[in-house]
């Protein structure tokens, strides 16, 4: 194998065989860029399509492309596009600038419905430009094989001007004398032993991903279900934004996390949506995956692809009291943390790090729709950098993350925070959820229930 070509991690793997033609498997970023200083005024300078195009191709992630192997049997690979086109990744889109934000959202929304090109490494960006006051916007698809997403936070950053500023030349990769892919007999044991390992933890894992599972049974036929539907291959986009300082003075105030505060604003936001909607509340709380990143600085989880886990977490819906809301997600949450990542349907991610790549290949597509017997929905924090970030001189406002669903799933929310603000972006089937700007109005709600001080009488 050359230095060129790597394995694809197991989770990786199992990413790549989830996807189908009519359900893609993406990450993205909706990213909004205010004028550049000294621009015309009414569109940013056309050498921000260039720009944007020189720094993703100077990503080394960005160029690789995946490849099947022979060895191992059902496995696959990352290796250099010789071929590889930035124009064909780089696209500039010019939209109606009546409502530039709006229509930003919308286009993003409808860019998120297709796959990317699976031959190619797989990835997109898109320049969104018309806004009358010069300022442009940024989309950027991600297959989730390619990085979860702090690794996505990583690999994109790279267009920012502070991140290229700071890059250092890649370095000429040194040589790999051939080898033969079959072990030298004195690792022969050490290889069994570490396969055995792997299947007891495999086996742990497994037995506890079960338990959970069984647990959820008589839960399909609650309303809560309505968060579970049939893929229709439509995606929905809305956004929300608090401010961050808000989130901490309550947090400062009631103890736990920043996170516990806005699990406990996403539980709300529901709860009135569900009220909206004139449904019945459920009669048991929707249950959300929380991912949880294992990806340490100086560790094997840092390297490339993904490396994560996960918490399960019963959102109070059901709760009438803002305050008794967040206490119940507090509590949960240190429960889950006590516990660790290795317990509880989260852990399915972990499970799947000790499947051979054949597991994978033919796996995949059957247990694709398994998500809806282990949680409702997924709602995760991808964090940015703290220093302002700009592209072009162009500075970042605002930055919504948008996760992947899960097949038979019909909404996911991400959080970032940035710039003072926390950016809250929804994803959802555009069938299953088409109000989704009702619920993304109830975030700021939800937070002026926890914390009235801002609030104008």
């Amino acid at each position: 194998m050359s230095s060129s070509t790597e394995l694809l991690a197991p989770l990786d793997l199992a990413f790549w065989h989830l996807e189908s033609p009519t359900h893609p498997l993406h990450l993205g970023a909706l990213a909004h860029f205010g004028p550049v200083p000294g621009g015309p005024g009414h569109e940013p300078p056309l050498d921000v399509l260039d720009l944007l195009a020189r720094r993703a191709a100077a990503v080394p992630r960005l160029r690789m492309r995946v490849r099947d192997v022979l060895l191992p049997v059902g496995g696959a690979a990352w290796s250099a596009d010789p071929d590889f086109d930035v124009s064909r990744h780089v696209r500039e889109i010019t939209l109606p600038g009546s409502d530039f934000p709006a229509e930003s959202t919308r286009i993003a929304a409808e860019l998120m419905e297709s796959p990317v090109e699976r031959g190619l490494p797989p990835w997109e960006m898109y320049l969104l430009t018309g806004a009358p006051d010069g300022s442009f916007a940024v989309l950027v698809k991600l297959h989730h094989a390619l990085a979860d997403g702090m690794r996505a936070v990583a690999i994109g950053a790279g267009i920012f001007d502070e991140i290229a500023a700071a890059r250092r030349p890649a370095r000429r990769p040194r040589p790999v004398p051939p080898r033969s892919w079959l072990p030298d007999p004195g690792s022969l044991l050490g290889l069994a032993r570490a396969r055995l390992g792997d299947l007891g933890r495999a086996v742990e894992v497994g037995a506890s991903v079960l338990g959970s599972s069984v647990a959820r049974a008589g839960r399909l036929d609650d309303p809560a279900a309505v968060l579970t539907a049939e893929s229709s291959g439509t995606r929905r986009l809305a956004t929300a934004t608090l401010p961050l300082d808000r989130v901490h003075r309550i947090r400062r105030t009631t103890g736990g996390t920043a996170n516990d505060v806005l699990l406990a604003v996403a539980a709300g936001a529901l709860r009135r949506w569900f009220d909206g909607r004139g449904l019945p509340l459920p009669g048991t709380d929707p249950r959300a995956l929380v991912p949880v990143s294992r990806r340490r600085p100086g560790t094997p989880g840092s390297g490339p692809g993904n490396s994560l886990s996960g918490y399960l977490l019963d959102l109070p819906v059901t709760e009438p009291d803002p305050e008794a809301r967040l206490a119940a997600v507090r509590l949960a949450m240190d429960r889950n943390k006590a516990a660790g990542p290795s317990r509880g349907a989260g852990a399915v991610a972990l499970l799947a790090d000790r499947l051979p790549p054949l597991a994978h290949r033919f796996g995949a597509p059957l247990a694709s729709g398994a998500a809806r017997l282990l949680f409702d929905l997924l709602v995760t924090q991808v964090p940015l950098p703290r220093s302002a970030l700009s592209l072009g001189g162009a500075p970042l406002r605002a930055l919504f993350p948008m996760a992947p669903l899960a097949r038979g799933q019909s909404l996911a929310i991400a959080m970032s925070p940035y710039g003072g603000q926390v950016h809250i972006g929804l994803v959802a089937d555009g069938e299953a959820v088409p109000d989704l700007d009702a619920l993304a109005a109830a975030f700021t709600a939800e937070l002026d229930l926890l914390d009235p001080v801002n609030v104008t009488p």
